[in-house]
């Protein structure tokens, strides 16, 4: 299974958050936020700041798929 998180970033186009202001908001670093944009893992922790932050669950930033084999 992969994640995907394009789920978080309609909710922040939604509220008309940038990714600036989503760092400072969560408190996670600028590298989180580029791989939060390649669908790649990111800990726990951040995921439990960017919910908390954003008050929303975790299936309301990310989701589970079928990892596509090359």
């Amino acid at each position: 299974m992969a994640v995907k998180y394009d789920r978080l970033f309609h909710l922040l186009i939604d509220r008309k958050i940038t990714n600036a202001q989503l760092a400072k908001k969560t408190g996670v670093s600028a590298n989180i936020i580029t791989r939060l944009k390649n669908d790649q893992y990111i800990s726990m922790e951040s995921v439990e700041r960017l919910c908390t932050a954003l008050n929303c669950g975790v299936d309301d930033i990310l989701e589970f798929v079928e990892r596509k084999e090359p």
